[in-house]
């Protein structure tokens, strides 16, 4: 039994580990735009974050619906049957243009989104003109996604990392050279931020086209002969697939209303979130790559009709994940000030800078109090996602957002003045909550008998 988890653990990480470095390195590329928007300007950054996680926010539903399609793969790899592979793939594609379009149009939307939000003026200029780029550019970020599933699916997970890795290379300093006008760039701000970023998924995008559909694939996984739309496949995909749509985008939606939410209480508390929510993502991002490559193993395990190795996968990416993320805890707590520091202008007044790195410190504690909730709750959603379990985990996803943290913060901060530590304290007991209500779903094991294959 030792060595057999050993050998688990051995896979796990040959899975998950590139796919949490492709988070790591979207993150990284995330990490360090806003970096340069923070020492560009305040209000840069101030914008930055709303109107990113609002673009995120409606591209999330598409992103989570079209990447079930990993689920599909896994589930055909598990069951050896290649030919549906391409098939499968080809379904998301097209829903994938499908949502690319409609969030191109939503950009037309912006200017009435923003005034309707009601950040400060200056800074709802900045947000309509960052959203705006990224929903131009959002169908490269869902088709890009969808393509990385051809290789997560089965479990060839370095295939994405490494093409994340030269989006991430060719994003960073271009995002500098952009935002500040240098090397020959015109000095275009937070717009140049939104391009740089664009530019770069429209790369990933295009690098994996050229990957993937080639002869040889075709011949094992007919990449292209199955390209055909297929009515009964689109629709089962639809039936897991929608379900994980809505709970991505409600997993967006709880984080894109808190920030608006604490918006709404002043420009200094939204920069300060907005900086913790950036370091924040050192933990989150990581974590979604283990909760892919669970899904992968699960989903491949369920597919073969092995749901002890399910089990077995879902339990030993909880201790390698939790043991990452007990190390962020350490840094989040005992070295907050240069975390906070790197987002910061050199040449802020004292008594400014004071306030916000005191205002963060105490914000990275909340962050190291629900981590580990967050982290357990992301890892076996992504065991019950494998699984086929989508539905429950969008209806625990809804009842848990509106009860826990939309009516607590919306009352607490609209009609009794609660202030930015009670915001936060909301997010931390509905992290809590979320992570009991999935760990007893998956603890019980109604999820083993769901079967989403022919």
């Amino acid at each position: 039994m030792v060595f057999f988890t050993l050998g688990k653990y051995k896979e796990i990480l040959r899975i998950s580990l590139p796919l949490v470095l492709s988070m790591g390195a979207t993150t990284f590329m995330e990490f360090t735009d806003r970096i340069f928007l923070g020492r560009y300007s305040l209000d840069a950054l101030a914008a930055s974050m709303p109107a990113g996680i609002t673009s995120f926010l409606f591209a999330s539903f598409f992103i989570g619906a079209a990447g079930y399609v990993n689920v599909f793969i896994a589930q055909y790899t598990g069951a050896n049957d290649n030919k549906k592979v391409g098939a499968s793939l080809w379904q998301a594609i097209y829903f994938s243009i499908f949502g690319g379009i409609l969030m191109a149009l939503l950009a037309f939307t912006s200017v009435k989104l923003f005034a309707f939000i009601g950040h400060a003026p200056e800074i709802q200029k900045l947000e309509v003109i960052y959203f705006r780029i990224l929903c131009y550019g959002t169908g490269a970020i869902i088709l890009g996604t969808t393509l990385s599933c051809f290789y997560s699916g089965r479990g060839l997970t370095k295939n994405v990392m490494l093409v994340h890795i030269i989006g991430t290379l060719f994003n960073i300093p271009l995002d500098y050279a952009i935002i500040n006008g240098v090397w020959g760039f015109p000095e275009l701000g937070i717009q140049g931020a939104a391009i740089a970023t664009v530019m770069s998924w429209i790369l990933i995008t295009f690098i994996f086209i050229i990957l993937i559909f080639n002869k040889k694939y075709n011949e094992c996984f007919s990449v292209w002969n199955a390209r055909q739309f297929n009515p009964k496949l689109f629709t089962r995909l639809m039936k897991f697939g929608i379900p994980g749509g809505v709970q991505f985008f409600l997993d967006i939606l709880a984080f894109t209303f808190f920030i608006l939410i604490v918006g709404r209480l002043g420009k200094q508390e939204l920069t300060v979130t907005n900086l913790v929510m950036s370091i924040n993502a050192l933990s989150y991002m990581p974590m979604f790559g283990f909760s892919m490559g669970v899904s992968t193993l699960v989903g491949q395990a369920m597919g073969g009709g092995k749901p002890d190795s399910a089990v077995i996968a879902a339990n030993s990416t909880a201790h390698i994940a939790l043991f990452y993320v007990f190390g962020l805890i350490l840094l989040f707590v005992f070295f907050p000030i240069p975390l906070i520091k790197m987002f910061l202008p050199a040449d802020m007044a004292p008594a400014d800078l004071k306030v916000i790195i005191d205002m963060g410190i105490i914000l990275l504690r909340f962050v190291a109090a629900y981590l580990f909730f967050d982290s357990i709750n992301i890892i076996y959603m992504g065991v019950l996602k494998g699984a086929g379990d989508s539905m429950f985990i969008m209806w625990s996803m809804s009842l848990t957002t509106i009860f826990f943290l939309f009516i607590p913060v919306w009352v607490g901060v609209t009609n009794f003045g609660m202030g930015l530590y009670f915001a936060w304290t909301c997010i931390t007991i509905y992290l809590f909550m979320l992570c009991f209500i999935i760990f007893t779903r998956f603890y019980k094991g109604k999820w083993k008998t769901i079967r989403i294959l022919e």
